[in-house]
């Protein structure tokens, strides 16, 4: 099984506790299943839930080694040993 670092930024990185930490999955979804049993009060930072369904709420930015996964698979983007994906919800600076 693949083992990522995962970073979490400013009100995720709050909420659960941590910054840092590591995670095992094939891509980018099976990642965030496990950091979602691991800190469930992300769910609803992370996800809208649509009818249902869980869907990526459109302001989260979610990169692999600086790559947004928009720009690659998305949710299905695989996931290598030593990737480090970082999560970052909406920030403004002024």
């Amino acid at each position: 099984m693949v083992m990522a670092k995962i970073k979490l930024f400013a009100n995720l990185r709050e909420s659960a506790g941590e910054s840092e930490m590591e995670m095992q999955g094939e891509n980018v979804q099976e990642i965030l299943d496990g950091l979602l049993t691991r800190f469930p009060q992300l769910q609803e930072l992370i996800f809208n839930d649509v009818e249902g369904n869980r869907e990526l709420r459109s302001y989260i930015n979610i990169l692999i080694n600086g790559n947004n996964i928009l720009h690659l698979e998305g949710l299905d983007t695989i996931v290598n040993d030593d990737d480090e994906i970082a999560i970052f919800p909406p920030v403004s600076g002024g």
